[in-house]
């Protein structure tokens, strides 16, 4: 099946689908990218199909099934139902998840992921049961020991070449070895005029390489993934890492908060504003805060996120190898984004190269190559927890619930210990509402981990760095005790006591003992002006971006008792949000006197005071 000298396009899903069916025999393993590449309507027909006749089994294999966000209350629904289509972008629904979620999938259907939307499937046993746990650079191999004989994707055209656009990460490999005889599937495409044409090796295809392509008269819109308000906490993460980048080195980051406080810090930095905040910093920080970036940096990373591209629009990012400035392996971002990408001049797109992880997220293959192009690589991951002894918690619950699975992290921390100057810098904010209850992040041991304790590197809280490498335990737990909020450490440091691991006489040193978000608050306010809480900008209105930390503070608090009272008191005594009304009248509560929307109030008072 190398080559398909007749390719055929067609404007039907459903023939395509009877196609595939008569090929296979009606026995279908559908190798189907993770994210923004899944051609839905394509994909829709053919769970349909496999609804309507039992006797097709259709087994796929995926990752990230996006879906856009169902309200988990009242407040909620009356946050997200107005702005849904503007946030989230008018995405259709996938049909095989809605069946999951449902209990209504047939047998005749399975469906197996080895990364989940995070937090989306936990509790839904059918999804968690499917679950495949393997590092992203191994998904590869365990699908094609399922020998996939169909490939779909979604795809960008242009002058009759198709881009895999968003998913090179795996996709480019199958197509590399169904060239050289190692998998044999049929290759359908769906087209969308809003996917931007991306390029790489192994990126773009010719039509001889495609069996059938489906244009649909009304292509969807594209999944866009909002992104999140940057809080004190992020944006004293983000100061932190910057001290850690190396001029002229190698940098990965992820998508969500911890990327986005990274990038913004690294363009403060860049400009010469980030200086004068950091030399505020209350904590003791032993690394320097670094200058412009006068060579630049290089990326390589699983995911293009917007702050890569910030910072490549700065001219942050622009250290060249072979002539290209970030090599990438997928994307899943807000429409904006798209559309940058789908203008972005050729020279400058051309810089951009999308390429499959075993390329981004390991060594092998030119081994030599790489490590000469990654010099003083940054791989920056979030996590959810640190043990005291080192240990990363960033995929699932201690029950073994599946919050979004392993991806690429553990790649990324190998790869900073194989190269030479090489650093993992794991982050997570020192502390987390969790029922009401505020909780620390730093524990004594974890239910689950992700990164074992020997691989500890570098770890930062907004109360500062932790360098963990080549220490001892006892150093270790001294470390991340030095990072971690100041209302857990005496519990923390007297389990390592009593394990043994800590001496009797450790004490928390005073410069360390006031780790607390009010101090965070203390020296970060007053540079509020550069420290937006969207510095890459944002689909959310402006009273949207009022109501979404009230509606954070709701959700943190309202699980007790305690916490509505904390609410009603506040919405009471305290002093009203200067647009309290507007919210109100956003929220549907504008005559509305009941508890709910007295709530509301009192967490937009609340956080008012907090800003």
């Amino acid at each position: 099946m190398a080559g398909f000298l007749n390719m055929r396009r067609y404007d039907d899903a459903q023939t395509i689908v009877r196609q595939i069916v008569d090929r296979t025999q009606g026995e279908i393993r559908l190798a189907l990218p993770l994210g923004l590449g899944k051609p839905v309507s394509l994909l829709n027909a053919l769970v349909q199909a496999a609804c309507d006749d039992r006797n097709i089994s259709l087994k796929i294999f995926t990752a990230l099934t996006l879906e856009r966000p169902t309200p988990a209350s009242e407040v909620e629904r009356r946050f997200m139902e107005p702005a849904m289509d503007r946030l989230f972008g008018a995405y259709p629904e996938i049909l095989y998840a809605r069946l999951i979620r449902d209990g209504d999938l047939p047998a005749n259907i399975e469906v197996s992921e080895f990364f989940m939307l995070a937090g989306r499937w936990l509790g839904v046993e059918a999804a968690q049961q499917a679950y495949i746990s393997a590092n992203y650079t191994h998904a590869r191999d365990v699908l094609m020991r399922l020998k996939p004989n169909v490939l779909m994707q979604l795809v960008a055209e242009e002058e009759g070449h198709f881009s895999l656009s968003s998913n090179t990460d795996i996709s480019a490999d199958l197509f590399r070895f169904r060239a050289r005889g190692d998998a044999n599937f049929i290759a359908v495409f769906e087209t969308n005029p809003r996917m931007p044409f991306m390029e790489g090796p192994g990126a773009t295809l010719s039509a001889e390489e495609v069996e059938m392509v489906l244009d649909p008269p009304e292509p969807f819109e594209l999944f866009s993934s909002p992104r999140p308000p940057l809080k004190l906490t992020d944006h004293a993460i983000g100061l932190h890492v910057a001290r850690l980048i190396v001029d002229g080195g190698t940098l990965q980051i992820g998508i969500g908060a911890a990327g986005d406080s990274v990038a913004h810090a690294l363009l403060l930095r860049h400009r010469g504003e980030a200086a004068t905040i950091q030399a505020d910093c209350p904590f003791h920080i032993a690394h320097d805060a670094g200058g412009s970036f006068n060579t630049g940096l290089y990326a390589v990373t699983e995911m293009l996120v917007g702050g890569l591209m910030e910072l490549f629009d700065a001219g942050v990012v622009r250290r060249e190898v072979d002539g290209i400035a970030i090599h990438a392996g997928f994307f899943v971002e807000t429409r904006d984004i798209y559309a940058k990408l789908r203008s972005l001049p050729a020279e400058q797109r051309t810089r951009i190269a999308m390429m499959p992880v075993s390329f981004t997220n390991a060594l092998y293959g030119d081994e030599e190559g790489k490590r000469a192009a990654r010099k003083d690589a940054r791989f920056v991951n979030s996590a959810m927890k640190v043990s005291a002894l080192g240990d990363v918690m960033s995929d699932c619950l201690g029950d073994g619930q599946v919050v979004s699975g392993v991806g690429g992290q553990f790649n990324f921390v190998e790869q900073a210990f194989a190269l030479e100057g090489g650093r993992s810098i794991i982050t997570l904010p020192a502390t987390r509402m969790s029922r009401g209850k505020l909780e620390s992040n730093i524990l004594w041991d974890l239910p689950a981990v992700t990164v074992p304790r020997h691989m500890r590197d570098i770890v930062v809280t907004e109360y500062g760095i932790a360098d963990l490498r080549g220490l001892s335990d006892a150093q270790v737990i001294i470390a991340l005790l030095n990072i971690a909020d100041s209302r857990f450490q005496d519990e923390l440091m007297e389990k390592a006591k009593a394990a043994g691991k800590l001496p009797k006489s450790h004490a928390i040193a005073k410069a360390y003992s006031q780790n607390l978000p009010e101090l965070v608050a203390q020296w970060l306010k007053p540079h509020r002006a550069k420290l937006p809480d969207f510095p890459f900008g944002t689909d959310f209105d402006e009273i949207e971006q009022i109501l979404l930390p009230a509606l954070s503070e709701i959700n943190n608090q309202s699980a007790t008792l305690s916490g509505k009272a904390r609410l009603l008191a506040a919405s009471l005594t305290k002093p009203p949000h200067p647009r309290e009304d507007e919210a109100l009248t956003r929220m549907g509560y504008d005559r509305s006197r009941g508890l709910t929307a007295r709530i509301l109030r009192g967490g937009l008072r609340r956080v008012a005071l907090e800003r």
